[in-house]
């Protein structure tokens, strides 16, 4: 019998909502963790109520198909009011580094750009470190 009482991870098989919080719980909890630094080592915390599974569950619900956790503000921890699910894209646009671009009064990332103007994300990049202003950097 399992000692698993929210139907998660029986058997070993873990469902992809318990391996989010798993992955969520060893980036900001595990030193050993490769991405520590960049969560538990620079503060980035989980509210006490997510270290517990069902809890997590209840304030989430079951992970959309294709959808990551995202904290809203990149700066703050894991807790409800600052987690949502989003896909891919929409999550690397909250990372530390990516780059916005401002013009034509639109702030967009580089990749929104190019998928806007149809020009490579590669050639925008370089005609922006060679120093062109946004708004020549994206014409075609």
């Amino acid at each position: 019998m399992s000692t698993y009482t929210h139907g998660h991870a029986n058997r070993g098989k873990r469902t992809s909502t318990y391996q989010i919080w798993e992955g969520m719980k060893k980036r900001c909890l595990s030193p050993n963790c490769k991405a520590f630094k960049n969560y538990g080592g620079r503060g980035i915390t989980i509210c006490e109520r997510w270290l517990k599974f069902e809890n997590f569950l209840a304030d989430m619900g079951e992970r959309p198909f294709n959808l990551c956790i995202e904290r809203i503000d990149n700066d703050k921890g894991y807790f409800k009011e600052n987690c949502s699910w989003v896909d891919r894209f929409q999550q690397a646009k909250n990372r530390r580094n990516t780059r916005f671009i401002e013009a034509f009064n639109k702030k967009q990332t580089i990749q929104e750009w190019s998928n806007e103007t149809g020009l490579s994300y590669y050639t925008i990049y370089l005609r922006l470190r060679r120093g062109l202003s946004p708004e020549k950097a994206l014409i075609n």
